[in-house]
């Protein structure tokens, strides 16, 4: 089965200039776990997902200086990095996710939980053309699962 099967195709988006507290609001009404943040033409350019709103309101955890041999080095810097930046965010583009992977209408619902098992990914947006046609949860999957059961 191929995800353009399942694939939600009426896809509610999000320019990247939204402020984040519209966002959390249409979140809410909406009842959706996140948003693919496209252009003005529709082009895909990424993935505003409720725990960029949730990071907001975290703990910082600050890097860890570990002196070794001649000097010293940082453990977490870049992590420390992106959760400040999403951190002081007041744009949707401020939160978009950094390890979000588009799909294929052609990949397989197979290969798509192959992935969400193995990378910890839980929503995929599905381009073609680097245009945004759908987009896949891991609810879609358990409801293809659900489908070939009965």
């Amino acid at each position: 089965m191929e995800i353009k099967e399942i694939m939600t195709k009426n896809v509610i988006t999000v320019k990247p200039d939204m402020d984040v507290h519209k966002f959390a609001e249409l979140l809410i009404e909406k009842d959706i776990s996140g948003a693919p943040i496209v252009d003005g033409n529709g082009k895909f350019l990424g993935v505003a997902l409720e725990e960029g709103l949730i990071v907001k309101d975290k703990k910082i955890h600050l890097p860890t200086f570990v002196y070794f041999l001649t000097g010293f080095f940082t453990i977490g810097e870049k992590k420390f990095e992106n959760e400040l930046k999403k951190i002081a965010a007041t744009t949707v583009s401020g939160i978009m996710e950094e390890k979000i992977r588009p799909v294929s209408p052609h990949t397989t619902v197979e290969d798509v939980a192959t992935i969400m098992i193995e990378e910890g990914l839980h929503y995929f947006p599905v381009t073609e053309g680097g245009n945004l046609v759908g987009v896949v949860t891991k609810k879609d999957i358990v409801k293809a699962i659900a489908k070939e059961t009965t």
